[in-house]
């Protein structure tokens, strides 16, 4: 048995009344920010770079915790 609705909807979706004040970019939506430059980032340093950091903050940690034991 098959059910149907006889009506239909309609909704204004024109933006013209909004009191929209302009921006002060001057680019264009399409065109995204440029990129700012990454000064140090943990992607870019070499795994040994990363195994020894995490060494060094690891051996920082266990003489905080150490001392907080004395």
């Amino acid at each position: 048995m098959a059910h149907s609705h006889g009506h239909t909807h309609t909704h204004d979706h024109s933006h013209g009344a909004h009191g929209h004040s302009p921006h002060s970019h001057s680019h264009g939506p399409a065109s995204p920010h440029p990129a700012q430059p990454v000064h140090w980032s943990i992607l870019r340093m070499t795994l040994a770079a990363r195994l020894a950091a995490a060494a060094a903050i690891s051996a920082v940690l266990w003489v905080v915790v150490l001392t907080a034991m004395r």
